[in-house]
């Protein structure tokens, strides 16, 4: 049988204006009754990832924010620079909901078995808008956490835990045995810095401060490497020697970083290499950019030889390229290591009235490590 949706719930909407203004706000929105394979879920907990950050403010100064509407449905307006309007052309106009991935208890559900079967329980699900009080979605969307999981557990199981697979998963179909990993503190790298020490594969951290190197040091990593300290570039390139890297995931985008890498690779190649050439060595030297820490045009001096690629990478195109069958196995295992593996930990957990506030925007809206932010839709504000 089909159970009955709540009528309405509030949805967070980011609108670009052609004024150069971005709002963002709460509206009201009917809750769809569900078909037969889909299912009405109360969401939680959801978490405010960098991919979020980027459809939520778009090209806005947060700094420039400001508050109006109701107590109970506040509107956060902010400027966009008027050289940053050209990027934003695509979204003129359109109120976008906001939000990857999040968890919640299924309360309404189609009449579809599969549908039936998840009513009450406990789920986590990806497919977009859920940062919203409802989420009416597809049963294959839904993961079935295990039994006394909680919606902030589960929170984040696909964004940053299929992420950090999807690079060891890339490393071992394109033939590297080593990795490299950006802004390695997150809570993705140590992610990552988890998964390749129960899987015994080497990982250089790099980071930007020396208590992330310490944070990730405590939790076992053998390889830390500092991008701030002047010995940066020999602490890499000796990572590099011992490891045997040649592939490298970077989250910051901008700068030299990327091509510092590039660098250190060739450089640890050449202290082992039998012989010169003076095209550099034949070993590819492999940087895939999936973020933008960094948002200044990413630079490199071309001293890495002719076997390298730098290029981008992305989650959803990568499950795609892979399978179905791969895909699944991927989630399965996320799913079997929630607690331990995949944990996440927050700083904060909000309501959605909260996150639209200046001072809360001003924090989280920073991208930075050890401040990353749970929105709670069901929570009220304090």
């Amino acid at each position: 049988m089909t159970t009955t949706s709540p009528p309405t719930g509030l949805q967070l909407q980011s609108l670009v204006t052609p004024e150069g203004e971005l709002r963002i706000s709460l509206v009201a929105v009917p809750t769809p009754t569900p078909a037969a394979d889909e299912v009405v879920v109360r969401i939680e907990a959801t978490p405010i990832n960098p991919s979020d950050i980027g459809l939520l403010f778009g090209a806005a100064d947060i700094g420039s924010v400001k508050l109006s509407g109701s107590a109970a449905q506040p509107v956060a307006t902010m400027q966009i620079p008027p050289a940053a309007m050209k990027s934003m052309a695509g979204r003129l106009g359109q109120a976008l909901p906001v939000g990857n991935e999040g968890a919640g208890v299924v309360v309404a559900a189609g009449s579809g078995a599969a549908a039936q079967a998840l009513l009450g329980k406990t789920v986590a699900l990806l497919g977009g808008a859920m940062y919203a009080q409802y989420r009416c979605i597809k049963v294959e969307q839904c993961l079935l956490l295990p039994e006394g999981t909680t919606p902030a557990e589960g929170a984040s199981c696909f964004v940053n835990p299929l992420t950090a697979l999807g690079m060891v998963e890339t490393m071992k179909r394109e033939g590297h045995t080593a990795l490299v990993h950006t802004a390695a503190a997150s809570n993705l790298g140590q992610m990552l810095n988890r998964i390749c020490i129960k899987d015994g594969i080497g990982l250089v951290n790099i980071v930007r401060k020396p208590e992330q190197a310490a944070l990730l040091k405590a939790q076992g990593a053998q390889h830390v490497c500092d991008a701030t300290a002047p010995g940066f570039m020999e602490d890499l390139t000796q990572a590099l020697v011992a490891t045997g890297a040649t592939l490298a995931f970077d989250a910051t985008g901008g700068g030299k970083l990327a091509g510092q890498i590039l660098t250190a690779m060739e450089a640890a190649l050449n202290r082992t290499a039998r012989e010169y050439s003076r095209y550099g060595s034949t070993t590819h030297k492999q940087v895939y950019i999936y973020g933008g820490l960094d948002t200044r045009p990413t630079e490199f001096n071309r001293s890495f030889g002719m076997a390298w690629g730098m290029g981008g990478w992305l989650l959803f195109p990568f499950l795609q390229r892979i399978g179905a069958e791969a895909a699944q196995a991927l989630r399965q295992r996320v799913a079997d290591e929630l607690k331990t593996t995949f944990a996440s930990s927050y700083s904060k957990e909000i309501s959605l009235v909260e996150a639209l506030q200046p001072a809360e925007i001003a924090v989280y809206g920073q991208r930075a490590t050890g401040t990353k932010y749970l929105i709670n839709p069901a929570k009220a504000a304090d």
